[in-house]
């Protein structure tokens, strides 16, 4: 398929890169893995693996069975997801790009060889190494930035600073076991509101908001956590509720990076 676009990753910062590259006319499957952790659920294609399908926006994504049937979906012009966390696809598929979208903060196994053009986003990649080229996804002036040399900024663990909060907005789970959220996504939370339990064999361990706000990321019901996994993200901003369902402006800015690198990358190479 000419311009084919594979995207590793299906998580929210991904969704705004496979948003514009579908938008701008490419087509785009999405590789995923089999069980997807996202937080802001309701702007992240990757759960069509558990839904089926997934609307963000005015754009759906639909979950193929197998390889197959992607191609099917492709050429039927759908945005399509595929469980396939090693991009074992990649080499039948011939994509014209390979987007490292996993935001792993390692490289995985993206390599140059995948395609005739490698875009990366975040930490753990070279440009012109690993990559043709990596994308800036930290904060602050130089997000979204392409480069060709070197890579991104280290991972230093700090979330950007959004309605004067930084560490705060990203709660982090307190314990390993099985989450059961008590609020859902959409949610005014209160700080030391309890927004989730944590099963364990020891009984239940509560996840309390550590700001007042709107719950804007929650992990889904369920799902098999870690102590310190990533699990909600709580919008200080009580009035930016539409920001629960919209495609984050980090998010967009990114993406503008990545077609930037892609089509810069094409016309050299005459494709």
């Amino acid at each position: 398929m000419n311009d084919l676009i594979i995207v590793r990753g299906g998580g929210d910062l991904a969704t705004g890169t496979i948003y514009k590259l579908k938008k701008c006319g490419f087509p785009v499957l999405i590789l995923e893995a089999p069980a997807p952790s996202a937080i802001r659920r309701n702007v992240a294609f990757c759960e069509a693996v558990y839904q089926g399908s997934q609307t963000v926006e005015d754009l759906t994504c639909h979950l193929a069975g197998s390889l197959d049937q992607a191609e099917t979906f492709l050429r039927e012009g759908k945005l399509t997801v595929l469980v396939d966390p090693l991009g074992a696809s990649v080499s039948r598929l011939k994509p014209l790009a390979v987007v490292d979208a996993i935001l792993a903060k390692k490289n995985l196994g993206t390599n140059r060889n995948m395609a005739p053009i490698t875009i990366a986003l975040g930490p753990g990649f070279i440009a012109g190494d690993d990559v043709d080229a990596v994308v800036e996804t930290k904060r602050g002036h130089n997000l979204g930035r392409v480069l060709r040399e070197g890579g991104a900024a280290p991972n230093t663990g700090i979330p950007g600073i959004i309605g004067g909060y930084g560490r705060e907005r990203v709660i982090h789970c307190p314990a390993k076991g099985i989450l059961r959220n008590v609020k859902k996504i959409t949610d005014n939370v209160s700080r030391g509101e309890i927004i989730a339990l944590v099963e364990t064999p020891n009984g239940a361990v509560p996840v309390e908001a550590t700001l007042d706000g709107i719950l804007r990321g929650l992990i889904r019901d369920g799902y098999p956590v870690t102590a310190g996994f990533k699990i909600a993200d709580i919008d200080p901003r009580a009035e930016e509720l539409d920001n629960c369902f919209t495609i984050s402006d980090k998010a967009r800015c990114i993406a503008g990076g990545v077609l930037e690198a892609l089509l810069q990358r094409k016309g050299e190479l005459g494709l």
